[in-house]
């Protein structure tokens, strides 16, 4: 692709492609980035499948991951992905339209997971009109449940998950 699907003031939101895959590596390099995520360490290998699973949700269901890149810039701040999961513990979280982000240790605080997730469910509005999508957010990490509450979503349940409570939420249309 030659041009960005969305911008932002500060943010162009790109369709990934395999030359991200260098980037999800070092994006996942630091643990405080993995902290509400399981935590586990990622590979190259696992960078790679992530890569086609979100490019499995483009092909069957027309959405999946943006790569975040600073307004004209290649460098990815993060992503925003609005996927087709598929959790397999049911909650609502099975087969659905559920959005995440994550941004890079060095661009924390300066909102661009809000300003991604927001441009990214004005897309997914205007796509698919009327779809519930849902998300998922463990319980100590206040900053994206802020930018969840911010983004309209509400609270509906919550998921123990290996040691951990993830506070699961939707916004309804």
């Amino acid at each position: 692709m030659n041009e960005p699907i969305l911008s932002t003031e500060r943010l162009d939101l790109w369709r990934h492609g395999a030359r991200d895959h260098a980037a999800l590596i070092d994006l996942f390099a630091e643990e405080e980035v993995r902290r509400h995520l399981g935590n586990r360490p990622t590979s190259a290998v696992d960078e790679f499948n992530r890569l086609c699973r979100t490019a499995g949700s483009w092909a069957l269901y027309g959405y999946g991951m943006f790569m975040c890149r600073a307004r004209g810039r290649d460098d990815v701040l993060g992503l925003c992905v609005v996927f087709h999961s598929w959790r397999g513990f049911g909650q609502g979280l099975d087969d659905t339209a559920e959005i995440g982000w994550i941004v890079a240790r060095g661009a924390w605080g300066q909102g661009f997971a809000t300003e991604a997730a927001r441009a990214s469910l004005a897309w997914f509005d205007i796509t698919y009109p009327g779809r519930r999508i849902s998300c998922m957010i463990d319980d100590t990490n206040l900053p994206s449940l802020a930018v969840a509450a911010k983004l309209g979503f509400m609270r509906y349940d919550t998921h123990a998950d290996e040691g951990t409570t993830l506070i699961l939420l939707e916004r309804l249309p």
